[in-house]
């Protein structure tokens, strides 16, 4: 969640059949976009120019050797999608004929995940590099003819019926691979359309993209980004980066200053923007209407087959739990020596440390956390480690944030990353290389078609790593401070990615149910829903935190909002995270093995099955109940060292 996410694909793997093109015409034309309310790494960048050790460079070469091998499979593949025609009106012929199907479209859909995954990292490189941004545009043209050419076989086996589809299981072998994703479409054969219906809806992804991919131009290459010279003399370009970093500013007055410059400027394109989204959610509501879904939050939930209670259970806790996040807001105010706690008060950290942790000891820690996972894991991020998997640090024109991409399965898993030498950045560290290590057990353990874990679950390894590595940390703490620094740590992570994920995902419903009622909304309208939401959450009204009316803009910084229900996953996993956490500390190698073969199944069942395997139940209120119980006893924790201190 660090930041940037993986596209379409979020954290996931090419989709878990092959046939359901969308994911893959959505990987293509929704590149990578800053995540919000993570624990972004930022730096100064260093220019585009600058010779930077090439160990802490990824080796794009793994997957070609150049732009012009890119280039040549791009045009072979191509020249491979009329091959794919000659099996319409056969698929019900017999098993053979549809494992022959099945096997060509996997072995494509393949393919693209590599070409994606190349054209992406390249052009994350330097944003203002016009070539790969062509080469990810080629793409997007690509997996959209994919789609279209691919797009008459899900109304085709939908057609096939469930007895004569179990029938072809049972008595082709090879099928077995392909059950879960073939078993998946009979169960949503309600939504699929014609044939014809079908082609057409692929068809649009691109153009349902666009307003995305304009998003993503603007925030990441072009926007017009105001200069603040600080207290101490620096001048900082509020750039997303620039302001991740100043907005932690010691001085009181440069973080009022900093929040002030940086949404004034999102605020003179607000209602430009507010188009943009719109447009998105449209787009969005248009996609659930064609496939006979009554919300776009119903298709978004039914493609996972995850229950409305998942939602509604996290939303309803999130806010039962509000006294708890009030009560955070209250100690920071304390911890921070302030009269009145404001908006811009909740990023420095609550208390500090000076130490550093440059990369070769960042990796080092991370190994060493990760010691409850057992041998195994440990040889494997070792190795992973140690290996040019990764882009580490910021460039002039290189994407904001961090993501893991693990779009290529015959390769392995990349990340990118914007080291800096803080405690954020070790954990951005630890957050990206669990969803590797994540991807590479899947992909070890499940079969190509299998192997891509949903958004779901995606969340869980990352934050899994993180609670691991700060439990480590709170353990070998030498000093009440140092203690103290890293349970303050945890208790914001806890807080940003629970409390805050969720008034996101609220903001997403209330304007997506707008459209859906037919309403207007305009860039004035979407800052007024959000801001009540932030006066809400922070507690503007019980006198906790005062909200500036300004920042009521800030919904316009949030480019996961182009990914429609995307981040209440964020919140659901962190829940899921701590809840196998203390499962692995408490249970040993069992709570161990019982985590590992969650990550194991990819996307082999539906994510609230997999998770109800191991024993934990989404769509009840006892995860996020015990997230929030998590949070309290922390602070009573806190508490208890800041009173031995005085």
């Amino acid at each position: 969640m660090k930041s940037s996410l993986l596209a379409a694909f979020g954290r996931v793997a090419v989709a878990s059949c092959a046939l359901l093109a969308a994911s893959t015409s959505a990987f293509a034309a929704n590149p990578p976009a800053p995540a919000a309310g993570a624990k972004t790494t930022a730096a100064p960048a260093k220019p585009a120019d600058a010779k930077v050790d090439e160990r802490w460079m990824w080796d794009l070469t793994q997957l070609y050797p150049d732009d012009a091998a890119w280039d040549a499979e791009r045009l072979a593949v191509k020249s491979a999608l009329p091959g794919v025609k000659p099996f319409k009106g056969t698929l019900g012929t017999d098993a053979a004929t549809l494992l022959r199907a099945m096997d060509t479209t996997s072995a494509l859909t393949k393919r693209l995940g590599r070409l994606n995954t190349y054209a992406s990292l390249k052009a994350d490189e330097n944003l203002k590099n016009t070539k790969p941004q062509e080469m990810r545009q080629l793409m997007q043209a690509l997996s959209s003819e994919y789609g279209q050419a691919v797009s008459w076989m899900r109304p085709e086996i939908a057609a096939l019926g469930k007895d004569k589809l179990e029938e072809f299981i049972k008595a082709e072998p090879g099928l077995a691979k392909h059950a879960f994703g073939l078993r998946d479409i009979q169960r949503l054969a309600a939504h699929v359309l014609s044939d014809e219906a079908e082609s057409i809806l692929a068809g649009t992804s691109v153009v349902r993209a666009g307003p995305n991919a304009i998003y993503s131009q603007l925030s990441n290459a072009e926007l017009p980004w105001p200069t603040v010279t600080l207290a101490t003399g620096k001048t900082i370009r509020l750039d997303s980066q620039g302001y991740t970093e100043a907005r932690q500013a010691t001085n009181r007055d440069d973080r009022k200053r900093v929040f002030d410059a940086f949404f004034g400027a999102w605020n003179q394109y607000h209602n430009t923007i507010g188009q943009m989204y719109v447009s998105s959610v449209r787009g969005d509501v248009f996609g659930a209407r064609s496939r006979k879904y009554p919300t776009a939050l119903a298709a978004s939930l039914a493609a996972n087959d995850v229950p409305d209670d998942v939602y509604k259970s996290l939303v309803k806790s999130a806010n039962d739990g509000l006294p708890t996040l009030h009560r955070y807001f209250k100690l920071r105010q304390r911890l921070l020596g302030l009269k009145e706690i404001r908006y811009y008060d909740i990023y420095p950290p609550m208390l500090k440390s000076d130490r550093k942790f440059p990369i070769e000891r960042t990796r080092e820690l991370t190994l060493a956390a990760m010691q409850p996972l057992g041998p195994d894991y440990v040889a494997k991020i070792t190795k992973a480690t140690g290996e040019r998997w990764a882009n580490i640090y910021p460039t002039e024109g290189k994407r904001a944030g961090a993501y893991m991409n693990p779009g290529a399965y015959d390769v392995h898993p990349y990340l990118l990353l914007n080291h800096h030498d803080t405690y954020d950045g070790l954990s951005t560290y630890a957050h990206e290389w669990g969803h590797a290590m994540h991807s590479v057990l899947a992909n070890e353990a499940q079969p190509y078609e299998n192997a891509g874990y949903p958004l779901f679950l995606a969340e869980i390894a990352s934050t899994c790593n993180e609670m691991l590595l700060a439990d480590r940390m709170v353990a070998d703490a030498k000093t009440k401070d140092d203690k103290l620094f890293y349970l303050g740590q945890i208790l914001e992570s806890l807080r940003g990615t629970f409390f805050r994920q969720t008034m996101f995902a609220e903001f997403e419903l209330k304007t997506h149910e707008a459209i859906e009622r037919g309403e207007a909304l305009s860039g004035d309208k979407l800052s007024a829903i959000y801001l009540d939401l932030l006066k809400r959450y922070h507690g503007d009204r019980e006198g906790v935190m005062k909200i500036d009316d300004l920042y009521g803009v800030e919904w316009a910084f949030i480019p996961h909002f182009y990914r429609a229900y995307y981040v209440y996953q964020y919140a659901t996993s962190i829940s899921a995270a701590a809840w196998f956490a203390e499962q692995i500390q408490t249970k040993g190698d069992a709570g161990r093995d019982n985590y590992l073969a969650v990550l194991k199944a990819g996307g082999s069942d539906h994510p609230v099955a997999i998770l109800q395997k191991a024993g934990l139940d989404m769509t009840k209120p006892e995860p996020y109940q015990a997230l929030v119980r998590r949070m309290d006893r922390i602070m009573d924790e806190m508490e208890k060292l800041l009173a031995e201190k005085n």
